[in-house]
This record gives structure tokens, sequence and C-alpha cells, in this order.
């Protein structure tokens, strides 16, 4: 009986150890290959556009990349800048209105960003602003 126990620990040892592995090579994998994160900045003081751009942004990406969404290639973040400890997005995106900012994360590092100005322009359009956010995200996770 007690050497069925070991045999048994044993085994189980052997199946951990093989999961471990597996898992750990895919985290490794799925951190070379990069991910996108979109921030949309705002401030506490917000108008009936600033909501709009907001609300614009999350449908773009909750729509067209739920697959991304849910495998964790892509990240969709609300910040507000004035927020503790969210303020050196200002100087980082060198931001100075409500903005989405796309960022390139390779190796947990950010290699690349783009802020889309465009959608200021576009956000008397929704189609065309969501076409463009469409654009830019693909092109970005399309680098990941």
């Amino acid at each position: 009986m007690k050497r069925l126990f070991i045999i048994i620990m044993a085994a189980v040892a052997v199946i951990n150890i093989s999961v471990f592995q597996i898992g750990s090579a895919f985290a490794g994998q799925e951190a070379k290959a990069g991910k996108v994160i979109a921030y949309y900045f705002h401030s506490t003081s917000r108008c009936p556009t600033c909501h709009k751009l907001e609300e614009y942004s999350k449908e773009a990406i909750e729509t067209n990349f739920k697959d991304a969404l849910i495998s964790g290639k892509l990240e969709f973040r609300i910040v507000n800048v004035e927020s503790r400890g969210n303020e050196h997005f200002v100087k980082d995106y060198q931001l100075y209105t409500k903005s989405l900012v796309l960022s390139l994360i390779k190796e947990g590092k950010e290699v690349k960003s783009e802020n889309l100005a465009k959608i200021w322009e576009y956000v008397g359009n929704k189609q065309e602003f969501i076409d463009y956010v469409k654009k830019e995200i693909t092109v970005f996770l399309g680098k990941s």
C-alpha cells in the first residue's frame, strides 16, 4: 500500500511538471508575440463629445476585435489622466486633450505608440470613426 502511494505521488509530480512546462512555453510565446493596448484617455471634466469619443471607441473595439480581446492580444483601457497615479500618461504620450492611443507591447515593453488624433475629425460620423479605429488597430495587431 505504501509503495502504491509513492508511485501515485510520483506520477502526480510528473504530470504537474509537464503541465507547468507546457503553460510556461505558451506564456513565453505570447510574451514574444506581443499585444496591443488601446487607451482612451480622458479628464475628470467631460462634455457630451468626450463621452461620445469613449462610446465609439469602445464599440469599435468590442464589436470588431472580440477574439483579440478574449485572447489578450488586445486590451481596452479607459484612463482618467487626472486620477492619482495616471498623471504620467500626459507626459508619456504628450496628451493635450481626450485621446485614443494605441500601444504595441513586446516582451513587456512598449515598442511603438500612436495617438489616433483623427477621432476628433470623425466624431461627427460614427461609421467613419469606427472604420478609422478598426483600420488602425488592425495595423497594430499585425505588428504584434
